[in-house]
């Protein structure tokens, strides 16, 4: 649904904007990824020094034994430790895109100052321990001395997580009807409709056209996010994922929300352009299939972090990023351990604007 841009207050920046920090959670709880913490830390480390070199990092530790060991594995990667900051927080999990702070520019206020849409979160409606988690925007509008507005429905908090959205910073926001509006499996808003969802995407981000594809793909416990399918990489293109093996479990979804994409608008009214994407072949953990995909990669300052998988289809999606992303350079991350906790680069990184 395409709204008029009357009254617009805050505005959700793209993630290819310019940023003033990338925010992450240093690994802390085994449940995550049993067995493999030194080497989810490396991938941690790893990541962290592409990014120190080109912007400030932000990292949430739990205590100063956290930092010691953060440091010490930052230490071994080389990365630039001058332009990383720590910051104690208490947190449940590392996911810190889907419970951290949503930065908006403010339209009423002479140099748009930055603020804080304060979501809440609820585990994914899924796992109990998530109290912690819900806290982290509250503590860091504090820290950072922003302003921070609560984001409600009915009067009630409204719930949502990063992960299950992405923008073009020009007024289009793109969801999946899986994750946002289920209400039996893992409901976020019990009761709340897509005509409101859209009002409050208006109201608190600035969204005045939004674009809901179908569902997720297979293993992904969040329930249909978005960023494992569907990225814009600027403002009238998006990456989608496709599956080209028809038995495939994925295929089918991703073919239908490739044909949902051919019927929508931006916010201007013109047709988005929709590059595909390959997916892995699946990986699998015991019985259980992993959310692998090349769409959850990182726009940085000068630099695109894509998760890779030791598969052919690796050096195809990289290309395709890299002609997509001619001013920045795409750096492949391999990230199998990292998805043994059900979530990859996007989910572990979080930006934050200038």
């Amino acid at each position: 649904m395409i709204y008029k841009k009357d009254s617009i207050r805050y505005r959700m920046p793209a993630e290819w904007e310019p940023h003033k920090a990338t925010w992450l959670n240093w690994p802390h709880n085994p449940t995550d990824w049993p067995g493999k913490m030194s080497a989810v830390q490396k991938i941690y480390a790893e990541l962290t020094q592409k990014l120190a070199a080109v912007e400030e990092v932000c990292i949430l530790v739990n205590s100063e034994v956290h930092e010691m060991r953060a440091r010490k594995y930052l230490k071994r990667a080389q990365a630039d430790l001058a332009n990383i900051h720590f910051h104690h927080v208490l947190t449940n999990r590392s996911w810190i895109r889907d419970y951290g702070p949503t930065f908006v520019m403010d339209s009423q206020t002479k140099r748009r100052l930055k603020r804080i849409i304060r979501f809440r979160f609820n585990g994914w409606a899924r796992y109990p321990a998530h109290k912690q988690d819900d806290n982290v925007p509250l503590n860091l509008a504090h820290r950072l001395n922003l302003k921070m507005i609560p984001a409600k429905c009915k009067n009630m908090p409204l719930i949502l997580e990063g992960g299950s959205i992405d923008v073009n910073g020009s007024g289009t926001l793109i969801t999946t009807e899986e994750c946002l509006l289920d209400q039996k499996i893992q409901p976020r808003n019990p009761g709340i409709t897509k005509s409101e969802l859209e009002k409050l995407f208006r109201k608190y981000l600035g969204i005045t056209n939004v674009i809901w594809l179908d569902r997720g793909i297979e293993g992904d416990d969040t329930h249909g996010h978005v960023d494992d399918i569907c990225r814009f990489v600027d403002r009238r293109t998006m990456v989608l994922a496709m599956e080209a093996n028809s038995s495939d479990a994925n295929a089918l979804v991703l073919a239908e929300n490739l044909e949902r994409l051919k019927q929508v608008r931006l916010e201007n009214g013109s047709r988005p352009a929709v590059i595909t994407l390959p997916m892995p072949r699946p990986i699998y953990f015991k019985k259980w299939r992993l959310p692998a995909s090349y769409a959850n990669f990182y726009i940085a300052n000068k630099i695109v972090l894509v998760p890779i998988f030791n598969d052919p289809a690796d050096k195809k999606a990289l290309g395709i990023l890299a002609d997509l992303f001619p001013c920045r350079e795409v750096i492949g991350i391999h990230a199998v351990d990292l998805l043994l906790g059900l979530g990859g680069i996007h989910c572990i990184t979080l930006q934050e604007p200038v």
